[in-house]
């Protein structure tokens, strides 16, 4: 079992993944890390002397809680995603505290990458609801997956709304164990998103849904997004703290739907906007302030060991042109370096709007097209 040494870790009492990561480094691997004795332990950063006897007894009996989680799990219909898996996602590995662990119903694509999360208010009203479903499924249809917490209100708008493409896809972070549907209503809801999408949780299976889950969940859906958009939330609503944590621990835009003046569950928002978020009422707006996504991802090393793997160099130029699908190729073949509009690829095209925008998207991925302003595209080779 690959994932056995960071479930053990994850397991443990007394380390999150900062300090995982720095015993992993003073240990030389992982493996070397999970049999850390209390001499080794205190030399690490933020454990020392104190603390490392109680560490390393917590260690032994996390070796002895592995076999019953991961019973639990396949129980569960789901699997262990650690970081020396393909499918963990790469925007994740970038955080300062990215989970060892993550256990999925469900499936991670390669195409998550390009994950734009919706967080609101679990208290919305119609308005915020609309407009969450609207975003949702106008993001799903150009492409993106959606990821947001599994909760009421407009978490589980922006999740039905992707839903409502064939080819959409959603991604629920809950801060409970997968097993666990909170709230108990969106059970159907998780079973739904698991068969186009996935249900994930760092925390192992029969995990309730305490309340200090729910910031760990929130940094979740914050990093493996390229950007957050807020759809109503009052001034102490938690999607305000996902925010600002996307903003200013994991360098991601943030954007907000604008609402009524005199709701309350506009303040968030607007306070948001005020600040320096982006207003965005279409699809384009969003695009606009994600901008292309970068080749080379920089990915930050989650341990300086002898195991560290080197970061696998960016696909050229060559390789990502032959890699796109007919639909790409047509509009790659009409776009030159100079700026086109949307409107003019769906006449030269013969598509319609939504397709082109998707297949822009795909072919920013590849480093092929770039966004120049509005809806304007060119080449950018």
């Amino acid at each position: 079992m690959i994932a056995r040494p960071w479930l053990t870790l994850s397991l443990t009492d007394g380390i999150g993944p900062i300090l995982a990561r720095r015993m992993i480094a003073a240990a030389g691997s992982i493996h070397a890390a999970c049999d850390a004795d209390a001499r080794l332990l205190q030399t690490v950063d933020g454990i020392g002397q104190a603390k490392a006897s109680k560490i390393a007894a917590s260690l032994r009996e996390a070796k002895a809680k592995v076999d019953d989680v991961a019973a639990k799990t396949n129980a569960a219909l789901a699997r262990v995603i650690c970081p020396d898996d393909d499918v963990y996602p790469l925007l994740l590995k970038t955080i300062p505290d990215p989970p060892l662990v993550l256990f999925v119903r469900g499936t991670i694509e390669p195409r998550d990458l390009n994950a734009v999360a919706i967080v609101g208010s679990r208290k919305c009203s119609l308005y915020g609801r609309e407009q969450a479903e609207r975003f949702a499924a106008l993001l799903a249809g150009a492409g993106f997956t959606v990821v947001s917490g599994g909760a009421r209100g407009v978490d589980s708008a922006a999740h039905r709304g992707a839903g409502q493409h064939t080819s959409g896809r959603t991604i629920a972070v809950l801060g409970s164990g997968v097993d666990i549907a909170y709230p108990p209503e969106n059970a159907g809801l998780f079973n739904q998103i698991t068969t186009h999408g996935c249900v994930m949780s760092e925390f192992p299976p029969g995990t309730p849904p305490t309340a200090e889950n729910f910031p760990r969940r929130n940094r979740i859906v914050s990093g493996m997004s390229r950007g957050v958009l807020v759809i109503e939330a009052d001034e102490r609503s938690g999607a305000l703290i996902t925010a600002r944590q996307a903003v200013e621990e994991h360098h991601r835009p943030v954007m907000c739907v604008p609402g009524r003046a005199d709701n309350p569950q506009s303040a968030g928002p607007h306070k948001l906007i005020r600040e320096g978020a982006v207003l965005v009422t279409r699809l384009e707006h969003v695009l606009e302030a994600l901008g292309p996504l970068d080749a080379s991802i920089p990915e930050m090393p989650l341990f300086e060991g002898p195991d560290e793997a080197p970061i696998a160099p960016p696909p050229s130029a060559k390789a990502q042109a032959a890699a796109v699908s007919p639909s790409q190729r047509v509009i790659f073949d009409v776009l030159s370096a100079d700026p086109m509009d949307v409107d003019t690829l769906c006449e030269q095209t013969s598509m319609d709007a939504g397709t082109v925008l998707r297949e822009l998207t795909f072919l920013s991925l590849k480093g092929l097209v770039r966004r120049l302003d509005g809806q304007r595209f060119a080449k950018t080779r």
